[in-house]
């Protein structure tokens, strides 16, 4: 079964049920109200009689029997009892009378009591006179109240049948207008496929959920595009710079083996051959590092440092790389609290990652000064990281986190593109932010922050 028969179907039987319910509560009222009014009838009846009993004065019985006759509506099948009580739960019996003996029960403890059989009210009610106590009994047929039941009863009927058939379409009509929207959004996202990704959703003008479904999926659809754009360019540019190296590996060797050369030729041949797979290695193990991350940039951590002894350890690792290097770290007074500067990670690749954001302060400065600053604050750790080097284009700015892509003045550097890409994946595997702010010719301030509190210390041993 359809969405749209199932809101039909759940349309029609809540709104049947409702229906139901309230001409169920309406009929009792309604017959509750009869009883009720009819009764008190019966009640002016009682007095009446037992008014015409009690009197020893004949006009006086004319009078109430009178009033009884004209003053009041008549009843169908009228009748009335009087029936001595000789004590506290004996009285003189009317063989007419066929009522239950609670009934009567009820009149003695309680002074009145309401009795119905087949349409037939009785009501039956205690009169004192002179010490004396009476049973007046009244009966008499509702036919009137019944005969409005039976006809409020068939228009509710007829009325739950209509409604039940006008539900029915109304529900349809319901049904269409919501779910026509998501049908039409299925209908559109069918036709996107790999070959079309530039395709997008009609965006809606009102603020309801099928306008945040459509932004969802031009959402979702824009991150597709990306990542697919982002695939193809990573494929192809791996799959360029490995092949350089590799060919002239395999061009080198063959030259040497056409023909007996000199040890001077082998020993050329050989340090280029050298130079060629030191650089597929180191090549091959960035990519190695940049899918470790993960696509989705999630990984469990591992170990718990702090950030001021890993800083330490990548200077340590740089004075060995640029012996000459000017990089300077500085503690903030906020950062001298240990317990501030604790987290946990994988700290291979976050030595990594910052590892090559300072490396890239020194190699695209000349080796000129670069400052570390490490900060903290509630909650955040702080890690700064600016020099005077060449500094970014704006027009590169965008395209920092693409692998292999590199900009204009950064290609006159030996490099891959990787550094940058896969220090921002390991920083926010670390719930960190990676922000860059950069001019061309004045430099680059990198700043990396931590959120400590959203770091999951239960992942330390997963």
């Amino acid at each position: 079964m359809n969405i749209k028969k199932k809101i039909t179907f759940s349309y029609v039987i809540l709104s049947s049920f409702s229906t139901l319910l309230l001409c169920i509560l309406v009929f009792y009222l309604f017959r509750s109200n009869n009883q009720y009014y009819f009764l008190k009838r019966l009640e002016d009846r009682a007095k009446i009689v037992a008014s015409i009993h009690f009197q020893k004065d004949p006009e006086k019985i004319k009078y109430y029997k009178q009033l009884k006759k004209n003053g009041l509506e008549e009843l169908i099948q009228e009748e009335d009892f009087v029936l001595k009580v000789n004590s506290h739960n004996t009285f003189e019996y009317n063989i007419n009378l066929n009522l239950p003996n609670e009934f009567y029960t009820n009149v003695l403890k309680n002074g009145k009591e309401s009795f119905e059989i087949n349409n037939k009210y009785f009501l039956g009610q205690i009169f004192t006179e002179h010490g004396q106590k009476y049973i007046v009994i009244i009966s008499a047929v509702d036919r009137k109240g019944h005969l409005t039941t039976v006809y409020i009863t068939r228009i509710m009927s007829f009325g739950i049948l209509a409604f039940v058939l006008l539900s029915f379409f109304l529900g349809r009509l319901l049904a269409k207008k919501v779910i026509n929207p998501v049908a039409n959004i299925t209908k559109e996202v069918k036709r996107i496929s790999a070959s079309n990704l530039s395709r997008r959703l009609q965006n809606s003008d009102s603020s309801d959920e099928i306008a945040d479904l459509t932004s969802t999926f031009n959402n979702m659809l824009d991150r597709l595009e990306t990542s697919f754009e982002i695939q193809t360019n990573f494929i192809n540019n791996a799959s360029h710079e490995l092949k350089t190296p590799i060919t002239t590996i395999i061009a080198e060797a063959e030259i040497m083996l056409l023909k007996d050369r000199e040890k001077e030729e082998y020993i050329a041949s050989l340090e280029n051959i050298y130079k060629q797979s030191s650089k597929l290695g180191s090549l091959t193990e960035s990519l190695l590092k940049l899918t470790q991350t993960g696509y989705d940039g999630t990984k469990q951590v591992q170990n718990i440092v702090r950030i001021d002894d890993l800083l330490f350890e990548v200077k340590n690792d740089l004075d060995k790389f640029y012996p000459d290097n000017k990089v300077t770290i500085k503690l903030d007074n906020s950062a001298k609290d240990s317990s501030l500067l604790t987290i946990p990670c994988n700290k291979n690749l976050l030595e990594l990652a910052i590892n090559n954001i300072i490396a890239n302060g020194v190699k695209y400065s000349d080796n000129k000064e670069v400052f570390v600053n490490l900060s903290t604050v509630k909650d955040a750790i702080k890690v700064t990281i600016s020099d005077i080097g060449i500094g970014i284009p704006s027009e590169d700015i965008p395209h920092l986190y693409e692998p292999f892509f590199r900009g204009k003045e950064a290609s006159k550097y030996i490099g891959y593109g990787l550094g940058l890409p896969l220090a921002m994946k390991i920083i926010r595997m670390h719930n960190g932010e990676l922000q860059i702010q950069s001019e061309k010719d004045k430099g680059t301030i990198v700043t990396i922050v931590f959120h400590t509190n959203k770091i999951k210390i239960s992942n330390l041993d997963s």
